[in-house]
């Protein structure tokens, strides 16, 4: 069936640019998350609070207590704290992509 789809140059052509975006996306992908990675080691106190608040989120989420009524907010303050640390982590990853270039 593949092989009567692809007997024309159009539906060649639309095959392959597909097959160059799903490398391409791929490939920027894992860039992206080895520079994530690399950020990570170079900001190891960034990259320690992220863990310590995750690990503060779980403890909160199983605990049979609801801190006063603060569980709540203390969870979702957490989790916006974590997505801002790594936004920085994001932004320098991006500073330092630009400087190689």
């Amino acid at each position: 069936m593949i092989i009567v789809l692809l007997k024309t140059n159009a539906m060649k052509k639309i095959v392959i640019l597909l097959l160059v975006a799903v490398f391409l996306s791929t490939t920027a992908f894992i860039y992206v998350q080895q520079n994530k990675k690399t950020e990570a080691a170079n900001h190891p106190r960034i990259e320690k609070a992220i863990k310590e608040l995750q690990s503060a989120i779980e403890y909160m989420e199983k605990a049979p207590h609801d801190f006063g009524g603060h569980r709540v907010e203390a969870i979702a303050d957490s989790k916006k704290a974590i997505q801002s640390l790594k936004m920085c982590l994001e932004y320098r990853a991006k500073e330092d992509n630009a400087k190689k270039k």
